[in-house]
């Protein structure tokens, strides 16, 4: 498993967006990833508020799902996401950095199911929740 979770973190790492995002992977293996996103000005989509936008928050969620896809033991290869559907519960607080947590709970022949959280420093308070559908290799 700790192949996959080099080869995961590997990829993560080098996507561009995650790069330009300041994401940095905290956690992985065995079909589940954290990811950090710090809080960053470039990144505000209502400058009166400071909140940062909701694209960014997105891709956090996209990125930390395919993670959790990648390093499950059931995957034989990459991912790509077929289906992904976040709700926006409130406003990341401004100042502070979001975390996303994502767990990929089913895996089908072609298909991984997988469910996500996105928190600021309130933790028991969501910023965001996602659903998603991704594409996996090869199923071992």
């Amino acid at each position: 498993m700790a192949e996959k979770d080099a080869i995961a973190r590997q990829f993560v790492e080098a996507i561009p967006h995650s790069k330009a995002l300041g994401m940095r992977l905290t956690d992985m293996g065995d079909g589940m990833a954290a990811i950090e996103m710090p809080y960053d000005p470039k990144l505000v989509g209502d400058p009166e508020t400071g909140v940062i936008h909701g694209g960014a928050v997105s891709a956090l969620m996209d990125t930390c799902c395919g993670a959790a896809v990648m390093c499950h033991p059931d995957n034989g290869g990459g991912t790509a996401t077929i289906d992904l559907r976040i709700d926006y519960m409130r406003a990341a607080t401004p100042g502070q950095k979001i975390t996303a947590q994502a767990v990929c709970y089913h895996m089908t022949r072609t298909v991984a199911f997988v469910r996500a959280t996105a928190t600021d420093e309130d933790t028991q308070n969501p910023v965001a929740a996602a659903t998603g559908a991704f594409m996996v290799e090869n199923r071992r």
